[in-house]
């Protein structure tokens, strides 16, 4: 088993890009934002322009991103992860450095994150850059979370490994059909219940944990009959 988990709306209770942009940002990114809503750009061109329009001084933008609060029960699925030798992986189209300083926050920096790379500080001007894009994505984002998915995927040398992926908005569509494990709420869960995808809903990281002991149960037995 090994485990794909966005940040955003998962396992930040907010959107902390948004968060960012709202307190910090010129007006002109909601301009963009619903240019990307209207499809005139991709989400990937969308961020770029919107990291740029952020203003105020590096201490400023932490003080918005110690605001983050984390969903509930997280801390104990890392520690359910670690104790099951389960990978945990956060893959995310947000921003390292936001998801970094929150997570180390909560003594959890130590977990692997794919996320679009920050550059540059409020003197010199902030930039977005995409080593995770790809071109053709179906989501159009800055991270290509189903060439993440596939990169990362050793099934062929494990067909029992499961692949689980817990997300819940738009750049998580494309690769919750890769999933043998589908995790899902809000704008996903829509999703997945429009076309009739298996997943499992949840509130909060407690049902997950108990889901995936049970499904590590059932392929331990498989695996020793």
């Amino acid at each position: 088993m090994r485990i794909f988990c966005d940040f955003d709306g998962t396992i930040a209770k907010v959107d902390t890009t948004d968060l960012v942009l709202t307190r910090l940002a010129d007006p002109a990114w909601e301009a963009l934002e619903a240019r990307w809503t209207q499809g005139e750009i991709t989400a990937a061109e969308c961020m770029r322009g919107q990291v740029a329009l952020i203003g105020g001084a590096d201490a400023a933008l932490d003080a918005v991103l110690d605001s983050v609060e984390l969903a509930d029960g997280f801390a104990e699925f890392v520690a359910w992860c670690q104790a099951n030798a389960v990978p945990l992986t956060v893959v995310s189209d947000g921003v390292d450095r936001f998801i970094a300083r929150i997570l180390d926050r909560h003594g959890l920096g130590y977990l692997p994150v794919i996320a679009n790379h920050l550059v540059g500080n409020a003197e010199l001007g902030r930039r977005l850059e995409q080593p995770w894009s790809r071109v053709g994505c179906a989501a159009g984002s800055g991270v290509c979370k189903c060439q993440v998915a596939t990169k990362s995927d050793e099934r062929a040398n494990k067909p029992d490994d499961l692949m689980v992926f817990i997300g819940d908005g738009r750049s998580d569509f494309c690769v919750s059909g890769r999933a043998d494990l589908l995790f899902a709420r809000d704008k996903l869960a829509d999703y997945a219940r429009a076309r009739a995808m298996p997943h499992y809903e949840f509130s909060d990281f407690s049902i997950i944990t108990t889901t995936l002991t049970a499904a590590l149960g059932r392929s331990a037995r498989r695996a020793a009959i």
